[in-house]
Parts: C-alpha cells; sequence; structure tokens
C-alpha cells in the first residue's frame, strides 16, 4: 500500500487513476509521494519516507530541485498536459489586445439605462476600434508544447509566424507547421515581429531575458505577450517603454502592485493553465508517473533526475540505485551482486546525478540492500519488488 497527499486540490479524476493499492494522506510525514501545484514546498522538511515529488503543472520553483536530488526524491512535472489551455490564453490576450474588447464591454454595462443604446453604439464603437491578428507578424520564443501549438494555430490565424527555439527537440520540430519561419537569431523576432510570445522556461539563463536592449529593438505598435513566467520579463525596462511610447501593449498573467493599473497593461490573473481539461490533463499525468514510479522504478519527465525505463519486472527483484554521477559505480554494483545473474540493467545520468535499474534473477541476500547504501556517493537505495 503506498500512500500519498496532496498540498493543493487536485482534479478528482486524476487521484481517482492511483487504484486500490493507494491511500491518501493529510500527512506529508510518512507519505511516499507528494501532489503540488503552487504550494512553497521550499520551507517543508520532508520525511525520509517521500520517494517522489508530481508538480501538476510544468513550473516547478516552487519546489527544492536540488535538495530533493541530494535525497534521492526524484521531482516530475506535467510538460504539455496543460498547453491548449495556455495556447488559447494567448490568442485572447493578443485579441485583447488587437481590439479595445474590454472598453467595449464595459461600454455597453455603464450604459445599459440607456434607452437609444442601439442608436449610440453606431456612434460609439469606433472609439473601441482596433486591427486584426491575420496579416500580422508573430515571434514565438521557445518552440516546446507551449510554443509548438501557438505557432501552428496562429498561422490559421493567418500570421505570418517567427519561431525562436536553438535547444527544439526532434519531436517538436516535426509537429512544427512547414509555415513557421524558424528563426536563428532571436533579436530578429525584436525587431521584425508585431506580436511576441515567450514560451520559455524560468532559469538563470533566462531570467529578465525580454530587457532593455531586447525591447530597444522592438518596434513602437509591438505587443509583448507573457503567459510563461513574470520573471522572463524586466517589467521596470517594459513600464518605461510603454511610458515612453517604445512599446505599445504587454499583456501578463501574472499581476502585482507594479503592473496593475497601468493603461498599457493587460492583466489576467494567472489563468493559462485554469481550465477544468487543463487540471484533469495534469493530474492524470502526474498520477500516471507516480504510479509507473513507485510500482516499476521508471522514471518519465522528472526536472532533477534522467529519466530511465525498463517496463514492468519480470524478474525475481528490481534494485533502484540513486548515485552521483561519478566513475566506477556500475562495477561496484556488480561486485556486490556477482552472485546472481543480472537479468536486465538500466544506467541513465543527468548532470551530477545518476539512476541505475537491475533486475536479478536470484533472491536479494540479507546483507545486499546494506552493502549497496555503502557505496560511497550513493544517495539512495530501493528495492522495487
Amino acid at each position: 500500500m503506498y500512500k500519498y497527499a496532496c498540498l493543493n486540490a487536485i482534479s478528482e479524476n486524476g487521484l481517482s487513476a492511483f487504484g486500490p493499492n493507494y491511500q491518501k494522506t493529510d500527512e506529508i510525514q510518512g507519505a511516499d509521494a507528494i501532489l503540488v501545484r503552487s504550494a512553497n514546498m521550499h520551507e517543508m522538511a520532508l520525511d525520509d519516507s517521500v520517494l517522489a515529488i508530481a508538480r501538476a503543472g510544468a513550473g516547478v520553483n516552487n519546489i527544492p530541485l536540488e535538495e530533493c536530488a541530494s535525497k534521492g526524491i526524484v521531482v516530475f512535472n506535467t510538460p504539455g498536459a496543460n498547453a491548449n489551455g495556455v495556447k488559447e490564453m494567448v490568442f485572447a490576450g493578443m485579441l485583447l489586445a488587437a481590439r479595445d474588447i474590454v472598453g467595449g464591454v464595459n461600454w455597453v454595462k455603464e450604459n445599459a439605462d440607456d434607452e437609444n443604446i442601439k442608436k449610440d453604439v453606431e456612434k460609439q464603437k469606433k472609439e473601441f476600434a482596433g486591427t486584426e491578428l491575420s496579416g500580422k507578424k508573430l515571434g514565438v520564443i521557445g518552440l516546446g508544447a507551449i510554443g509548438n501549438l501557438v505557432a501552428n494555430a496562429a498561422v490559421h490565424f493567418g500570421m505570418e509566424v517567427y519561431g525562436y527555439d536553438p535547444y527544439i527537440s526532434v519531436n517538436w520540430a516535426w509537429n512544427l507547421s512547414r509555415s513557421v519561419r524558424h528563426i536563428n537569431d532571436v533579436e530578429t523576432i525584436f525587431r521584425e515581429c508585431d506580436y511576441i510570445t515567450i514560451h520559455v522556461p524560468l532559469l538563470d539563463s533566462t531570467k529578465k531575458m525580454i530587457g532593455k536592449d531586447a525591447i530597444a529593438l522592438m518596434k513602437p505598435t509591438a505587443v509583448l505577450v507573457n503567459y510563461a513566467r513574470d520573471l522572463l520579463v524586466d517589467e521596470d525596462a517594459v513600464l518605461e517603454a510603454l511610458d515612453e511610447g517604445r512599446l505599445a501593449c504587454y499583456v501578463c498573467d501574472f499581476p502585482n502592485p507594479k503592473t496593475t493599473g497601468h493603461d498599457k497593461v493587460i492583466l489576467t490573473p494567472h489563468l493559462g493553465a485554469s481550465t477544468q481539461e487543463s487540471e484533469e490533463n495534469c493530474a492524470v499525468m502526474a498520477v500516471e508517473q507516480l504510479k509507473d514510479f513507485l510500482e516499476n522504478g521508471n522514471i518519465r519527465n522528472s526536472v532533477n533526475y534522467p529519466a530511465c525505463s525498463m517496463g514492468e519486472c519480470r524478474s525475481q527483484h528490481r534494485i533502484a540505485i540513486y548515485h552521483k554521477n561519478v566513475k566506477h559505480m556500475i562495477r561496484q554494483f556488480a561486485d556486490i551482486l556477482s552472485y546472481t545473474n543480472v537479468a536486465n540493467m538500466s544506467n541513465t545520468s543527468r548532470g551530477e546525478y545518476a539512476y541505475t535499474m537491475i533486475d536479478i534473477d536470484d533472491a536479494i541476500k540479507p546483507e545486499t540492500v546494506e552493502e549497496l547504501r555503502n557505496v560511497g556517493d550513493v544517495l539512495r537505495v530501493r528495492v522495487i519488488r
């Protein structure tokens, strides 16, 4: 029986996939797995029982990744599960910037008691006139799950789409429309595009990637759209450019006291992935990954450990070893397990951490697990079955 705890509300449709061998607990102490959305885990004391954390979403800046890795706690996220919900909000944001829809809706509400509103509308609507997206140039920075969907949909909107992603995977490259121009220099997007939307993870290398230098290259009529992470944009530089007429509009999903109230900033209250479908998709994906890890040791979509999969264990035992990515580890494991036949083995690494799974045909000797734990640079040993 495995125990799991939820730090935020998680879709019941997802949790129901756990099945009868899983028990929900209100305490993280003693839990084998934790599911989280936005709760800040940086100050939480995690029990030694915790094997995995699943973020029902993409961003993981609320989880202490390095600390978890050093304790042998695998952290998962659910990339792409909420991509369509975010994509739709990106287009909503661009449409709100292109057409003064909010101003028009508010005018109608303010004049609800006007008996001549049908006639007055024809006089007033020119105040809310805007432009169309069709024919405009859209720059998409980051062509992963969300950026891919945005770029492809924009083609169908009739936009001329520029895509930039020096790290694009083969899978996402194949999914990208042929009509998308793949740009090797992001400055081309800054100079040429009428709309610019960001879809990259928040890393030290991407923090405030849209700053003074980038904005200085943009058209004064350009619209900057941010439904990824607030810290990707230097908001002081954006507000200065808006005030000086060097940027037309900033659309953002992350309100704060600095940006609220500015007449050239369109803010939505973190609605990007706030759809029933996105929450269910993220929950289902998180649960499936946790189950495969807890029951089989397989790792998919971890952000602090390497991917590793050997399917279901068909041998007598499967051992998972979490360790530092250093030389001679496999030789030491093999020496300890020399009394049995190794039926299957997989070793993968990611940065300074590595993960090894070994299937053996004979019963594990009582001292084997302790010997493996005592190998230098081993962080955790788990007998999966």
